[in-house]
């Protein structure tokens, strides 16, 4: 299904909205969140409402409850607070990093590498994954909402799959970071992994599960998939490409301490209604009412509160499991 269409009783699709039935559903949201806070209402952009609308397949009512979520999720959690000092020890063995390149059509490549694992705090896992999120978000050009997931299976085994982590970090990114999925691509995973992609897959809204790609290295169609996405001269060596760099960790470590100096300024942009996506800046939980919107005819399964539980301390996450959701919801990443 694509990202513009939404499921009608009769005829089983039903039109995308125009331009000017898309504005009118932002207005209706606009109108529904209620007044904002000057700081939180960064985080509101025309182009933040939209990506939640298309999430809920343009259904007004399910798009504010789950964007009234999502803010009270960032009150809470205060992502736009997290700085490298507070995830380094995550961070050291390249688990998930924010690539120097890009992709063809100038969007964030984010390297997951689920088998240098080296933390048990599912708490510390996530609090990173969040980190490595809002700092691809940081550094999307103006003309990009979306992110590429660039995820090297070497050395995974069954050891790194934990479904009930899995309901936790992709309860996140489904519920507080909606259509910032472009693409995931899947770099040689074990033969064991496509019969558990395919029990999860349909737990996952269509357009998402269209965004994962498998790719083999000995495979010339997967080898073509790669240099239609990348500049192979920019593209690391580990995945076909040319630049032999790999990753760093002091060189990383000076990218991300200069990438959070940029952050004070991200939030006070000029004009932030015709900006993407912007996490919001903190302000007080009881300026906002976040439970005002009814939707009755949701589904009794779907998830609106963005927060994981994370009771449990002692189970590893893979950062490659991230695409997957196991709640019995739909939702789009």
């Amino acid at each position: 299904m694509s990202s513009g269409s939404k499921k009608s009783p009769s005829n089983g699709f039903e039109k995308a909205p125009t331009s000017e039935e898309e504005q009118t559903k932002i207005k209706e949201v606009r109108r529904l969140i209620g007044q904002l806070p000057d700081k939180l209402s960064i985080y509101c952009s025309d182009a933040c409402i939209a990506r939640y609308l298309r999430a809920r397949n343009w259904h007004v009512k399910k798009a504010t409850k789950m964007l009234k979520a999502s803010l009270k999720w960032r009150l809470e959690y205060k992502p736009e607070e997290i700085r490298w000092e507070d995830i380094v020890n995550e961070a050291e063995t390249g688990k998930i990093y924010r690539s120097t390149s890009i992709d063809k059509h100038g969007r964030t490549v984010l390297v997951m590498r689920p088998s240098r694992q080296n933390t048990k705090s599912i708490k510390g896992q996530i609090k990173y994954l969040v980190y490595c999120m809002e700092n691809a978000i940081l550094n999307l050009a103006p003309d990009q909402e979306q992110m590429v997931w660039l995820i090297d299976f070497e050395g995974f085994n069954l050891s790194h799959i934990s479904v009930k982590v899995t309901r936790e970090t992709a309860h996140v990114l489904q519920e507080c970071y909606p259509e910032r999925l472009g693409l995931a691509i899947l770099y040689n995973p074990p033969k064991f992994f496509e019969p558990f992609w395919m029990v999860v897959k349909p737990f996952l809204e269509p357009k998402t599960a269209n965004k994962v790609k498998f790719v083999y290295s000995d495979d010339l169609n997967s080898k073509k998939i790669m240099e239609d996405i990348f500049d192979m001269e920019h593209l690391e060596f580990a995945f076909g490409g040319n630049d032999s760099m790999g990753f760093d960790i002091n060189k990383y470590a000076e990218r991300m301490r200069e990438d959070d100096k940029k952050i004070p300024a991200f939030w006070t942009r000029e004009h932030p209604a015709s900006t993407a996506l912007q996490p919001s800046l903190p302000c007080a939980l009881d300026s906002i009412n976040l439970n005002s919107v009814s939707v009755s005819d949701a589904s009794d399964d779907e998830k609106t509160d963005c927060s994981p539980s994370l009771q449990v301390e002692s189970e590893a996450v893979s950062p490659g499991e991230n695409m997957v959701a196991t709640n019995g919801s739909k939702h789009a990443i």
